[in-house]
């Protein structure tokens, strides 16, 4: 059978066929050329798309996601502060590749380092950090390995702080890309302040005089995508062009992550390609559970009723074109709650249900302690109630 014989069998085929409901390339809207990447809602953290992405690559610089989230870590904990200054090694200085030009001795705050790392790509002002944070890139890479462990990015191994390495023994996933990208924006949303900065200034002190030095983003979705906000580019000969890119657009957050590319435009056409495709089907429902919910009564306690609040809030992602302005909610509790009862206990669930279909839940739970009673407590109660009855009677 000739070979146009045989093209046109198949496109019959895929035209009476159904669309596809496998993730992937095939998946219908979809066509990305890059060899690995994923689509993921980020409130939800529901995968939208995804190709390839526990495929083990080299990440290059979008290995700055992770260093990024253990600067932020330390400055929550309190242990950095923004205007804290540090001081640039030789080793630092040192650093090829993407660099601010940090000279050796020269000072800068925490501040203009996270600016540097995360709008400029500067590997010299990851080491400066890490070195700073851990005393050195070393003990820094594993820490970077015991917090990707933590997260549960089991295909990822790093080897150094800023991803200029081109070692085999460095290596990550889209799918572990996005994980501690969703890590970051989530805890750290601050983050994005900084990632959506196209250009700014920052003054290098040295020895041999002040200079001003210009940041550019090297994420260029920031100015050619609608809702852009970043987050992380990066590149070597051996990773190509990666990028994990977030936009935002009404109540809707997405990420895409694309590694591989052959070239710059493929990544950022990968990307605006998936992001497209998640806008054009993600319909967010949110309930912030700020309805305020009666007491619920209690037996056996010191108290009669416990104050009653939501949990979280609630999110559900609607891809199927629904209309999420028929959401209902339905409230269930525990029957006959007795105390003891601690603090924080769950005592019912919110239901939500669409169109009959239960779509999901949020508990609700208790907002004080109520103690068991005692004896002199049912006392106290039964002389309250003696003398209540006794200025009713008179």
């Amino acid at each position: 059978m000739g070979k146009r014989k045989i093209s046109l069998i198949l496109a019959v085929f895929l035209f009476f066929s159904p669309p596809l409901t496998v993730w992937g390339e095939e998946k219908e809207g979809v066509a990305t050329e890059a060899p690995s990447g994923i689509l993921m809602e980020v409130s939800t953290g529901t995968v939208l798309f995804e190709k390839n992405s526990q495929e083990q690559r080299s990440p290059a610089s979008i290995t700055k996601i992770m260093t990024l989230l253990l600067i932020f870590e330390e400055l929550e904990k309190g242990n950095l502060t923004m205007e804290e200054e540090v001081v640039t090694s030789a080793y630092a200085k040192s650093m090829g590749g993407s660099q601010v030009f940090l000279e050796e001795g020269e000072k800068q705050t925490v501040e203009t380092l996270i600016k540097c790392i995360v709008i400029a790509s500067g590997n010299d002002a990851s080491v400066a950090m890490a070195e700073h944070m851990a005393g050195s890139e070393e003990e820094f890479v594993k820490r970077m390995n015991q917090k990707a462990e933590e997260l549960g990015m089991v295909h990822t191994k790093f080897e150094d702080c800023c991803g200029l390495t081109q070692s085999e023994g460095h290596y990550t996933t889209a799918e572990d890309v996005a994980v501690m990208s969703l890590e970051l924006i989530r805890r750290f949303p601050k983050i994005l302040e900084y990632s959506s900065v196209w250009m700014e200034n920052i003054t290098h002190v040295t020895d041999k005089g002040s200079e001003e030095f210009c940041l550019t983003n090297t994420n260029k979705l920031i100015r050619s995508y609608e809702g852009c906000t970043g987050l992380k580019t990066g590149s070597t000969s051996v990773a190509k062009y990666c990028v994990s890119a977030v936009a935002k657009r009404g109540n809707v957050t997405l990420l895409a992550v694309v590694m591989g590319a052959p070239d710059p435009k493929v990544r950022f056409r990968d990307a605006a390609t998936m992001l497209n495709y998640g806008f054009g089907i993600c319909n967010l429902y949110t309930d912030e559970n700020k309805d305020k919910l009666d007491p619920a009564p209690v037996t056996g306690g010191i108290k009669e009723e416990v104050g009653c609040k939501y949990k979280e809030e609630f999110r559900y992602l609607d891809t199927r074109g629904k209309n999420l302005e028929k959401v209902e909610k339905k409230t269930e509790y525990k029957e006959n709650l007795s105390a003891p009862i601690k603090k924080g206990e769950v005592l019912g669930k919110a239901l939500y249900f669409l169109e009959g279909e239960k779509i999901g839940e949020t508990d609700i739970i208790s907002t004080e302690a109520v103690k068991k009673a005692g004896f002199w407590d049912y006392l106290k109660k039964t002389g309250e109630k003696l003398l209540e009855m006794g200025e009713k009677a008179a």
